[in-house]
């Protein structure tokens, strides 16, 4: 008995500490441990950094190890080089530099060389336009904008939902625009272009065009022309992008934005000025610039925000950036030395006035070449944007009668559409061999005529969209304009309830 209750304490000991190997079912096989793919080696660390420093493909540098017995290359499988999906510091950092160079443009340098151009009692209406644009614009951009520029897997003519909310859009790069700038950056870069486009027809229409009425009329045109357009120029499948799209059906190129940029704000101006108006007392009444300190403050800094609009549009610090910011210093010097030239020999004095627009004319024409040319096509832009875009804003302008307020049209339609079309003329693969992707049988050759082509497609996009939505407009909030009193009064008061300047009395 007393064996008995031994035994029996024994297996009764043993179930209580070990239930799980007495009771329990049988457990799973144990997987096998996962094999670490083999690490990159040491020519494949090399390469990445070469692709790196050269702005280069990063997964190509897969390509390089061991080779079979036939001599062909061989990827060991789950083999990924160290930064074939990261961003790279030193183009990411340039990057960010110029977007915050390109909002610069907006806020403060347009605001300013455009309010330093109006009468002093409509300052703040242009502060208030820019500022209201560029929140407006942010808004669609992130809602839906940015996808349909640039969304993947789409049509030629229009984007898609992809990156709607800017879902996916993340710190990687997206590899169809840049190698090693983040998606994110690179969609504030592009966002900073899509701000100051619509603020650039402000100049055409200051004075004397409702706050709510610019607003709806930005909204509207940034889905119907700037979109859309975008899209077929710098989308990696658009329509116009002869230097990425195979398949183009216009092989045109636009290095920063004449078709884009220039083109479609410009035209856009002088068709909603005609439609608009003249502003009250023009041209019969004088109406000087109220501060030419304050516009050649903002030219100055419309000037150096330009490096990032026209350099940053390589999309990384690398040799065609250098070449585009080298371009724009001397296109961008020639003309402002050029226009007030053309002044001086017409109306007997160089006006500061005439420096401003000339560089402002330099910068619009070089623009679409920029990253194509080298110096010598600099210089021919420089002296063509110190006297065609002149020659429209002192003769033309005068001729038709048409009341483009501060030039819009005369500078930035006439300097972008002359821009896209030297661009044809002098753009050379020995400083971008981007253009030997699928130009290489044109450039030197038939390009122009196909930047004739786009500049047809843009014109008429932004004068049909333009007037359509223009009277759109007009209908929704029952006129364009504000009552006859507040225009003689100002805009500042009327619409925002502020002065740009205070003169003590008494």
């Amino acid at each position: 008995m007393k064996k008995f209750l031994t035994l029996m304490t024994l297996v009764a000991t043993l179930a209580a500490s070990t239930p799980q190997t007495v009771f329990a079912q049988p457990a799973a096989p144990v997987a096998a441990p996962v094999a670490t793919p083999p690490s990159p080696s040491l020519e494949q660390r090399i390469g990445t950094l070469e692709a790196y420093v050269n702005n280069g493909d990063p997964s190509a540098v897969l390509k390089v190890g061991p080779k079979d017995k036939a001599g062909n290359p061989t990827i060991p499988e789950g083999l990924v080089t160290p930064t074939s999906a990261t961003a790279g510091p030193g183009h990411n950092a340039w990057m960010m530099t110029s977007s915050a160079l390109v909002l610069f443009m907006t806020l403060p340098g347009l605001f300013l060389f455009y309010g330093g151009l109006v009468r002093r009692k409509n300052i703040l209406s242009v502060i208030a336009q820019c500022f209201g644009i560029a929140g407006l614009v942010t808004i669609l951009w992130v809602v839906f904008g940015y996808s349909m520029v640039f969304a993947d897997g789409s049509g030629p003519y229009w984007g898609n939902m992809k990156f709607a909310m800017l879902k996916g859009v993340d710190s990687l790069p997206n590899t169809n625009y840049a190698y090693w700038v983040s998606h994110n950056v690179f969609s504030m870069y592009q966002l900073m272009f899509a701000i100051i486009t619509p603020a650039l027809i402000l100049g055409a229409i200051a004075e004397r065009m409702k706050f709510s009425a610019i607003l709806l009329f930005v909204g509207l045109w940034m889905v119907v022309v700037y979109f859309p357009l975008a899209h077929m120029v710098w989308g990696v499948n658009g329509a116009m992008n002869g230097v990425w799209n195979a398949d183009a059906k216009i092989k045109a190129i636009d290095f920063a934005g004449g078709t884009v940029v220039h083109m479609s704000s410009g035209w856009s101006a002088l068709i909603l000025c005609l439609i608009l108006g003249k502003r009250l007392g023009f041209p019969k009444e004088p109406m000087p610039p109220h501060s030419m300190v304050l516009c050649a403050i903002g030219t100055g800094m419309l000037w150096v925000g330009w490096y990032g609009f026209n350099a940053g549009s390589a999309v990384a610090a690398d040799g065609v950036a250098a070449n585009a910011f080298m371009t724009t210093t001397i296109a961008t010097a020639v003309a402002s030395f050029v226009w007030p030239l053309a002044e001086w020999f017409t109306r007997g004095k160089p006006s500061v006035l005439g420096f401003c627009s000339g560089a402002v004319a330099g910068l619009v024409v070089v623009t679409p070449a920029c990253g194509f040319i080298d110096a010598s096509g600099a210089l021919v832009i420089g002296v063509a944007a110190g006297l065609i875009p002149w020659f429209f804003c002192y003769k033309v302008k005068s001729w038709f009668g048409y009341d483009d307020a501060l030039d819009t049209f005369g500078v930035h339609a006439i300097g972008g559409t002359l821009g896209a079309l030297l661009t044809g003329f002098l753009a050379t693969p020995s400083v971008n061999g981007n253009l030997n992707t699928n130009l290489k049988d044109i450039v030197g050759k038939s390009l122009w005529l196909e930047q004739l082509k786009a500049i047809g497609v843009t014109l008429l996009l932004a004068v049909v969209g333009t007037a359509i939505i223009a009277y759109v407009v007009k209908l929704v909030l029952g006129g364009l304009r504000p009552a006859e009193e507040i225009e003689v009064a100002g805009l500042d008061l009327a619409e925002h309830g502020e002065e740009g300047y205070h003169q003590s009395r008494g």
